[in-house]
């Protein structure tokens, strides 16, 4: 039986496996470098820059330059994609990374189609239905930080998978040759900038909690400082061992059964007072992962197609549905505060249906057709009052009794807000000289994740 994906809401976490490859240096430890003499400064963020032959869109400049390189160097969109996403391994460690997951969507110019892998995080197979249930309570856990920082929030990671499939159905490069650039860039280093020391200090208490975390972002007792260059050879020996093995590396072998022994025995220090239960992941789990091809959801706005990822992820069904609401109203002939409130008021309703419907199709009904159609997407537009914003959170729509006609359709009812999730996912954009593009959606959820660090590797773990 498939395992269940998670999805952006759930607790589930995925272990971001920065260090598989400590057999190649029994010692090391990645560690941040002793501060130079005089502070580095880290390459600037530039939001636009003009040039032709493609076009790379990331959160940090290091890995916008690599896939940017492999473009130069006759890569297509799904080279630069892959390199481009390992090298976010690396310098955005807290939010991306391949013990995460994610959705890969790809469209072909030559044959104007669309497609799209599913390679999200899934739960481990003897994972009990109310892990996430206090049993004196009979409530969920909070999220943060009972649950989190634990073994039982790491899933059966995604992301090293999605990038295999990817290569394989449309890149030109090997996966070695796509890790290489961001192994280069893990082994020489990469300049610390404030965001990554103010998340690692964030994190002090999580990350203080597992030796090999504190080992890795606290070496010497404090975080990363800015203008420091921060080194991490076991995830660059981690790239170069997934390089010559292939995805099997991390899911088959001793690397799985070293990481399964991790999440059901994470390695606390003495000192925190966190509870940090064991989770339930097996090296089996590891074996049985695949991600999946799936069909991408499809609507259209004001004469464009719009394509976008389907369950287990929730955003082309949002997206869809916020717009087909918004197409009900001449917006051009709105001021800017009118029209934004359209917008806001338009994805409070989709998000609202959202939580009401959307999960992983291996074991919901997803009511997609439901979801995206024209009819229930103007039934869903009489909600909204253009002098005033309703109730958050809204009640969902009935996708069961629906004619497009205000008035009709009795809504669900309202749903408590709930904070389950971060803003630390990232994302990532790439266009060809040939016009294919790349939109890529790769998560660890709560920065930092569960904060566990494989012993002898080189990144913390991910949520998602």
């Amino acid at each position: 039986m498939r395992r269940t994906r998670t999805t952006a809401a759930a607790a589930i976490t995925a272990l971001t496996m920065a260090g598989l490859a400590a057999p190649a240096a029994p010692g090391a430890a990645a560690a941040t470098a002793p501060a130079p003499a005089h502070r580095l400064t880290p390459p600037p963020k530039t939001p636009t820059q003009v040039g032709y032959g493609g076009a790379v869109t990331s959160v940090d400049a290091d890995a916008s330059r690599i896939g940017l390189n492999v473009l130069k160097h006759g890569g297509n969109a799904t080279d630069a994609a892959i390199a481009t996403a390992a090298a976010l391994g690396v310098t955005e460690p807290y939010s991306t990374g391949i013990g995460g997951g994610g959705y890969f969507v790809h469209y072909d110019a030559g044959t104007g189609k669309v497609r799209t892998i599913d390679g999200r995080e899934t739960a481990p197979a003897a994972m009990p239905h109310d892990a996430f249930i206090d049993p004196d309570t009979g409530q969920p856990y909070p999220f943060t930080p009972e649950r989190v920082t634990s073994g039982v929030s790491v899933g059966v990671p995604g992301t090293l998978a999605t990038w295999q499939r990817a290569l394989d159905r449309w890149g030109t490069r090997s996966l070695g040759r796509s890790l290489a650039p961001a192994a280069r860039l893990a082994r020489h280093g990469f300049v610390v900038d404030q965001t990554f020391h103010d998340q690692t200090v964030q994190n002090k208490v999580r990350f203080k909690a597992f030796r090999s975390t504190k080992r890795l972002y606290w070496k010497h007792g404090h975080a990363p400082r800015v203008g420091t260059r921060f080194h991490n050879p076991d995830l660059a020996a981690t790239y170069d061992l997934i390089g010559r093995r292939g995805p099997d590396a991390l899911y088959r072998g001793a690397v799985a059964h070293e990481i399964a022994r991790t999440v059901r025995n994470p390695p606390t220090t003495k000192q925190t007072d966190l509870p940090v239960p064991p989770g339930f992941m097996t090296a089996r789990d590891l074996r049985d992962y695949h991600a999946i091809d799936r069909s991408p959801t499809h609507s259209d706005y004001r004469g464009y197609d719009v394509y976008g990822m389907a369950p287990s992820s929730s955003g082309g069904a949002t997206v869809g549905e916020a717009l087909d609401i918004l197409e009900q109203y001449d917006l051009s002939s709105m001021d800017d505060a009118a029209a934004l409130h359209h917008y806001i008021e338009a994805s409070a309703l989709a998000f609202a249906d959202r939580n009401a419907y959307d999960g992983d199709p291996a074991y919901v009904h997803v009511p997609l057709k439901d979801l995206l159609s024209d009819k229930f997407a103007a039934e869903r537009a009489c909600q909204i009052d253009p002098n005033q914003a309703m109730p958050k959170p809204t009640a969902p729509g009935d996708v069961t009794s629906y004619d497009g006609q205000c008035g009709s359709g009795a809504a669900g009812t309202t749903r408590p807000a709930t904070d389950t999730e971060n803003v630390e996912t990232s994302n990532l954009t790439v266009s060809d000289k040939w016009g294919n593009v790349v939109e890529y959606t790769l998560t660890i959820e709560q920065t930092g994740g569960s904060g566990i660090v494989l012993p002898g590797g080189g990144s913390c773990s991910t949520t998602s």
